[in-house]
């Protein structure tokens, strides 16, 4: 299945998201999340679903798509590109309210921003999962395995430049959930 590495991209993502919807119900309760906590969330958005997982839809799966036919000027894949580009600017947004939240105290910059971001790419998720994703399955399954190796060279590309790899942000997950789940309890 040529998505099936987005898919496994999407799983980590998802359980972000959850952390930070979790982060928000703890900010808004008045309790203080730690710098390392918030650097974390800001990486994993930054590092991992822009500069790894969205490269590699814009690198690989979208101009197979375009090879197969399917129109990048208007359509799904226009949808998803401008997409892309609206979580990067909340991304940049909830970089500065986590930094502004660190030096003063005052969570709502950040709870707006992390509502945001989590609204919107739990929404993006679902419309590649649900439509864009079954689109590409029946449309490349016969470069599936070329896709398929593409989405895991650009991803060794994208990590290695942040000087990561897959394994730390799949850490760094469930350590944000767990975190997560536990400042929840306190």
């Amino acid at each position: 299945m040529p998505t099936a590495s987005l898919r496994r991209d999407h799983d980590l993502i998802e359980k972000v998201t959850k952390a930070m919807g979790t982060t928000i119900e703890v900010l808004q309760g008045g309790k203080q999340v730690p710098e390392s906590v918030l650097m974390q969330v800001v990486d994993f958005t930054k590092n991992f679903t822009d500069v790894c997982h969205h490269t590699k839809e814009e690198k690989s799966l979208f101009p197979a798509l375009a090879g197969a036919g399917m129109p990048t000027n208007m359509g799904p894949i226009a949808v998803m590109l401008a997409d892309h580009q609206r979580s990067r600017e909340i991304g940049q947004s909830m970089e500065a309210s986590a930094r502004a939240y660190l030096e003063s105290g005052d969570p709502s910059g950040l709870v707006r921003d992390m509502q945001e971001y989590v609204a919107h790419i739990t929404e993006h998720l679902w419309k590649e999962n649900n439509r864009l994703f079954v689109m590409a399955d029946a449309r490349l399954q016969y470069v599936s395995e070329k896709v398929d190796g593409e989405l895991g060279r650009i991803e060794g590309e994208q990590l290695d430049a942040v000087g990561k790899d897959r394994l730390h942000y799949e850490r760094l997950a469930d350590d944000l959930e767990r975190d997560a789940s536990e400042r929840s309890r306190q």
